[in-house]
């Protein structure tokens, strides 16, 4: 008997069906997103994808898994030829959060599509200023902001600006994003009005060999 496709690879063909060049058009993906996570029973399809990992495939996704100063994000499919990934965002109780990441208005390398499994988060877009010289943001003002609770999908992309500064407890997303399109993301702290670059260690390999 044929081995059913799991829910990830399903999604995969779904977005790969487009047909559309990514990432450069990444907005072809939300609606074959949008369309495959509003099916019911998303999460428990998602928890079936993981408890049906081979020992091997588990330690992968644990390996290429990380934790931010506001929530866990989990690597559930990393396929090399495919031009995007999947992701589990697990939030943080809003106490155990430090501050620098999602509660920062910033943007990404990448672009995404996202919805939230359960939970709620304040979600916040921003205008933002950049330095011609030093290219980090100098300034950033509120353009739009909601509670948006579990169901709720939507689209960023990498040249935009967000915020979460805060999320119930036991908040969880699923992402799919593209791959990375800029070599590093940008921050800005509103309330020390400073900005940050930040450059992904993996692409710093030349600077380390011509100091070392």
């Amino acid at each position: 008997m044929p081995t059913r496709p799991s829910a990830l690879a399903e999604l995969a063909d779904a977005i790969t069906a487009t047909g559309a060049p990514l990432p450069d058009h990444w907005r072809t993906v939300a609606e074959p997103f949008t369309r495959w996570v509003r099916r019911p029973g998303l999460r428990e399809q998602l928890r079936t994808h993981l408890c049906d990992l081979p020992a091997a495939e588990a330690e992968a996704l644990v390996a290429r898994s990380r934790e931010t100063t506001t929530h866990f994000a989990w690597c559930l499919r990393d396929e090399p030829a495919e031009p995007f990934s999947f992701w589990l965002h697990e939030y943080k109780r809003q106490q155990d959060w430090r501050p620098g990441y999602a509660d920062s208005v910033h943007n990404h390398r990448y672009h995404f599509c996202t919805t939230i499994l359960r939970g709620s988060y304040l979600h916040e877009r921003y205008d933002t200023t950049l330095d011609e010289d030093s290219g980090l943001v100098t300034s950033a003002v509120l353009s739009t902001g909601d509670v948006y609770p579990a169901g709720t999908c939507g689209t960023l992309l990498a040249h935009e600006f967000h915020r979460i500064p805060k999320a119930s407890d036991r908040t969880m997303t699923f992402l799919v994003k593209s791959r990375p399109v800029n070599k590093w993301s940008l921050s800005y702290d509103p309330v020390t009005r400073t900005g940050q670059k930040h450059v992904p260690v993996e692409t710093r390999l030349g600077e380390l060999l011509a100091t070392l």
